[in-house]
């Protein structure tokens, strides 16, 4: 309806107009005193641009700046780490012999709160770092916060990348237009049938099963099974919202760029969640030193970005430890590529490459795991440390885990160094064509089994 209602010719304006109150109404339809915080965010960061300008003093510049940060920051802390901060408190009490039993606030946790803050954040930070200049108009800033594609789960949006859009009318063209339907379909079928209709239960029989620990073999098809899900979940999402644009003639980033074919870590981390990743490395490993102040200084660095990373996508000490993993497997990297002659092979970078995945599996358990006994249970099948644990997945689940993880991962590596974009200019349209019928046919088939997407809870 909205791409129908858009392509009716009314002035520019209007039509951003429009999307405006679009994006506020496919926000509300979750819970509408939340666009609250939309206009909060918004107004707070549009004001602090301004002054940002305007100033004629560094402290007043730096007042301004720390004003939308406590802000933004602020609203996110309470809402996603109030609870959490209220019972970590009481566990470390606990471990010295003092019982407190806090309060449970049981505050409700805004959907997409963590990318559009960082949205926001970003665009003051460009201005007070002078990267960038403020929105000509508060209707194109407005619209840039709140674009209703990427609001609740990205990609993460710059200012740079999506207010000049707004400058001028846009429409798809008929390329545009079909390319975008297409990714649509790519991306409601990677979440409604491969996610949810056949990954999703084997993930949830092995994590959220009371029979634990779970055997070598369950415990690895299970977690490589969340591997396929998690990947077709969000990348699902940000394909369809990069459909959705496109069909309005707006373009946005790549999120994510096969990264089961990642050799490496720092390699991973290009090619998975880049515009979160992106966000990280230049609002806070660069900030803290980067690689500009000798090893150690870049190892903490790493370690302490991505910890953060890990807590930015859910309140919980399980997720730092998948931070911590992976800031672990960036540092141990880098100092092997510093100290260690590195001129391999074909065969060494497969080999790398079966390593990366293996690891990124393993950090995948607490990501996963709702408590750090749940993840120890998985992990203990993992590495055959519980050769007696019950069988919990048939065959079924089995077969149908190995043959789409491992087509997912063999098409990364495939496409590893290409474009979707120009793959499918070499391929006969007739090939599309039946292929997007069959996955429509299949989101058909699957509908109302789907679940909400994994990233709307950060």
């Amino acid at each position: 309806m909205v791409l129908a209602i858009y392509s009716i010719p009314f002035g520019w304006t209007a039509k951003k107009v429009f999307l405006l109150l679009a994006s506020y109404l496919f926000y509300s339809a979750w819970n509408p005193p939340f666009v609250i915080l939309l206009w909060v965010s918004t107004i707070v960061d549009w004001v602090a641009a301004q002054q940002l300008v305007k100033a004629r003093s560094q402290w007043v510049r730096r007042l301004w700046m720390l004003i939308s940060v406590v802000v933004n920051l602020g609203m996110l802390a309470y809402f996603k780490y109030g609870q959490f901060a209220v019972d970590s408190f009481a566990g470390l009490l606990s471990e010295f012999g003092v019982h407190y039993a806090p309060p449970q606030y049981d505050i409700v946790l805004p959907v997409g709160i963590s990318f559009y803050t960082f949205a926001t954040l970003s665009y003051t930070l460009d201005v007070y770092l002078r990267r960038a200049a403020p929105a000509r108009n508060f209707l194109d800033y407005a619209l840039f916060v709140t674009f209703f594609p990427h609001l609740v789960a990205g990609p993460i949006m710059r200012p740079t990348e999506l207010v000049p859009q707004f400058a001028e009318p846009r429409r798809a063209t008929p390329n545009q237009m079909a390319f975008g339907l297409s990714l649509m379909i790519l991306g409601i079928f990677q979440k409604m049938v491969l996610a949810d209709g056949f990954l999703a239960p084997a993930v949830e029989k092995v994590y959220d099963s009371a029979h634990s620990p779970p055997g070598f073999v369950d415990a690895w098809v299970g977690t490589l099974a969340f591997s396929g899900q998690i990947f077709c979940d969000f990348a699902g999402y940000s394909t369809t919202a990069i459909g959705v644009a496109m069909c309005m003639g707006f373009a946005m980033p790549d999120n994510f760029r096969f990264p089961y074919a990642a050799i490496g870590f720092s390699d991973f981390w290009r090619r998975w969640h880049i515009t979160l990743s992106s966000w990280l490395r230049d609002y806070l490993y660069i900030p803290l030193g980067g690689s500009r102040h000798g090893e150690a200084r870049t190892y903490l660095a790493l370690m302490a970005t991505m910890l953060l990373g890990g807590l930015w996508h859910g309140a919980n000490w399980t997720f730092v430890v998948w931070g911590g993993l992976h800031g672990l497997y960036l540092v141990v990297e880098r100092a092997i590529r510093k100290h260690v002659p590195w001129r391999p092979g074909p065969a060494v970078l497969v080999a790398v490459g079966v390593l990366t995945f293996a690891l990124t599996n393993i950090a995948w358990v607490f990501f996963r795991a709702k408590t750090f006994g749940g993840a120890w249970a998985v992990l203990t099948g993992m590495f055959g440390l519980s050769p007696h644990g019950p069988p919990l997945l048939a065959g079924i689940y089995l077969v149908t885990t190995l043959v789409i993880v491992g087509g997912i991962v063999a098409a990364h590596w495939v496409m590893r160094n290409r474009t979707l974009e120009a793959t499918l200019a070499k391929v006969p349209p007739a090939v599309i064509v039946s292929a997007l019928t069959l996955m429509a046919f299949a989101i058909v088939i699957e509908h109302g089994g789907g679940n909400a997407f994994i990233y709307f809870q950060f």
